[in-house]
């Protein structure tokens, strides 16, 4: 395959344009609406001869600053067709981040959401010489002096009423494109220092659709995505390129914080995630177990035995479970899990692809127990998303997966997973110096993550190198393996270990404040605020409690020792947290700096 992205609308219409690409929720009424093969084709060539109407050229670049929307694809497979770039930027990012990117990638043109980021648009259009357009896919109230902005619609009428000779040309860019020419630039978030855009070419995204084609062979047409993260990260861009692709149909999902009612509303067979969704909904499930009494407490006891036994011991490994198990399970099945999975919107699951932070194994296991086929997986920005992830049978517990097709993996120094093959990066886009430090003297990607192979062949992640603690006693401690653990527990929303160059491990805790709140009220526990709620002793008493149990199996130097609750969370608005929700270290110890000191003293 070659330059598949750019060929991608017009295979999909040859094959069948009257099929669905993707549906999206209409602002009026909130019904999903649905976009067929054929509108696509025709949005794609306006939207296309819009932005050589509008000045770019080949490889140029273009900004999408915005929150999900379809347009977002439209404009990225018009940028295609130009041999453009489109460069994606965080709808949560600040005025300062939006210019850092677009002065970086000198992008001429910005395509922004809503009203907030158009009036970061506006601001970034004062201050850099390259921004010359801003598009808005809302209805935004527009400056007073602002006489360039357009809509989407008045964006396409341009390219609809464009010249033949505009058509001529972006097919004559369309022809020439190149596998080497830069499809994307994908900037890092930056926990530890300014941001990188990873430059990823359109080979990159040949190679990781075919090896994709050749791992995730229980995919069809038939199957349904929901498009949940960000499309500007590179996970679900790839992921949602890959459905596309492969002929899916694409629920957009504008807002993460309607997730639960979009997928009651859509039910896919597939979504990829990040484990926080896996935890909140592992919470909620335990919660409610917590709950039950009697009899119904026994039944749920005996299935989740039976589901274990069913798809850990036999399904997992490709074997038939004994005739007796298979019939206890179909049992369970239909009275136990299945209705959970219904509630959940997720009972036609195929596969739920899960990257971007440590999930533990007990949840990995428990919603595989009740038929949840979550399928770990390793990637970065920097190898166009998938490293390794869970072949359909014989993965392992524990482990990111195996390697995909064509992909080399070696253990370096320090224990550092080392990638070589056709889906890493060019380089980093500005940054020789940068790109240098990523690679080693022999061209091997250094990923920055400790890990090793096991005997099988499976991947198994030990730690984030930069992250890794030395306690003040010259002991190594793993930060994201006990906030991954901590982060099971319902009464627990966000953890933050502290322990470099430290006597003894320690954590900023951030509660599940809801869950906290219902089991204030039923013990009785008075309080007028927040921090009323955090600092009261039967409180703090009960967090502790969970938490011993929660790393009974930690060496006693990992376990933590003291933490302090907060009464609000992180948040990318005050810096602690990166686009992609992963906590910055630096901000937080500067931030709580007082707090920290007080649980050492």
């Amino acid at each position: 395959m070659q330059n598949t992205l750019t060929k991608l609308v017009d295979v999909r219409v040859s094959s069948d344009g009257c099929r669905e690409a993707y549906r999206y929720k209409s602002g009026s009424d909130g019904k999903w609406v649905a976009t067929t093969w054929n509108q696509v084709k025709t949005e794609v060539g306006e939207a296309a001869c819009a932005l050589e109407t509008l000045g770019i050229g080949t490889q140029e670049m273009i900004a999408v600053f915005s929150a999900n929307r379809p347009e977002i694809l439209i404009t990225d497979f018009a940028a295609y067709a130009n041999r453009a770039v489109p460069v994606s930027i965080y709808s949560t990012s600040s005025a300062e981040q939006v210019k850092y990117i677009v002065d970086d990638a000198r992008t001429k043109i910005i395509f922004v959401g809503n009203e907030a980021q158009y009036i970061i648009a506006r601001a970034v259009m004062s201050q850099t010489s390259s921004l010359k357009q801003i598009v808005t896919f809302d209805e935004v109230k527009r400056d007073l002096d602002d006489e360039t902005t357009l809509t989407f619609s008045q964006f396409l009428s341009l390219g609809r009423h464009a010249s033949e000779s505009c058509a001529s040309e972006v097919a004559a860019r369309t022809a020439s494109a190149s596998p080497d020419d830069i499809a994307t630039l994908i900037y890092t978030s930056g926990t530890t220092g300014e941001p990188k855009g990873a430059i990823l070419t359109h080979s990159n995204f040949d190679a990781a659709l075919e090896m994709h084609d050749e791992r995730l062979t229980m995919l069809s047409p038939d199957d349904t995505s929901i498009c949940f993260l960000p499309l500007s990260h590179i996970f679900e861009k790839a992921w949602t390129y890959y459905c596309l692709h492969r002929g899916m149909l694409v629920y957009v999902n504008n807002d993460p914080r309607d997730i639960q009612r979009s997928l009651r509303e859509t039910r896919p067979t597939c979504m990829c995630s990040v484990p926080r969704f896996w935890e909140k909904a592992y919470a909620t499930i335990q919660e409610k177990m917590s709950k039950m009494k009697g009899f119904k407490r026994l039944l749920v006891a005996r299935a989740l035995k039976v589901g274990r036994r069913r798809n850990i011991d036999y399904a997992r490994r490709g074997l038939r479970a004994p005739w007796l198990l298979e019939k206890e399970y179909q049992f369970y099945e239909k009275r136990i899990f299945a209705p959970v999975r219904r509630v959940m919107g997720i009972e036609n699951g195929n596969i739920f692809p899960t990257a971007g932070a440590p999930l533990s194994v007990n949840i990995t296991e428990f919603f595989h127990t009740m038929g949840v086929n979550i399928v770990i997986g390793y990637g970065l920005s920097e190898t166009t998303a998938t490293v390794s992830c869970y072949p359909e049978i014989d993965w392992q517990l524990g482990s990111v997966g195996t390697v995909l097709p064509r992909l080399s993996v070696r253990i370096g120094d320090q224990n550092e997973i080392l990638v070589k093959g056709p889906t890493i990066m060019r380089g980093y886009y500005n940054k020789p110096e940068a790109t240098r430090d990523a690679f080693t003297a022999d061209g091997w990607f250094r990923t920055g993550d400790a890990g090793r192979m096991d005997s099988e062949g499976n991947l198994v992640l030990t730690e984030r190198i930069k992250d890794l603690f030395k306690t003040s006693n010259g002991k190594y401690i793993a930060p994201q393996a006990i906030e991954s653990r901590l982060g099971e527990d319902k009464y627990i929303e966000q953890v933050a270990i502290i322990a470099d160059q430290r006597k003894y491990v320690t954590a900023i805790i951030i509660p599940a404040f809801e869950a906290l709140k219902e089991y204030a009220q039923k013990k009785k526990i008075e309080y007028h605020s927040l921090e009323d709620l955090v600092k009261n002793s039967d409180i703090v008493k009960m967090i502790a409690e969970r938490i011993d149990e929660l790393q009974s199996s930690f060496a006693n130097f990992e376990k933590v020792k003291k933490f302090t609750l907060l009464p609000r969370e992180f948040t990318m608005e005050a810096g602690e947290l990166t686009n992609t929700l992963k906590i910055r270290r630096p901000v937080i110890n500067l931030h709580y700096a007082r707090e920290i000191e007080a649980m050492y003293s």
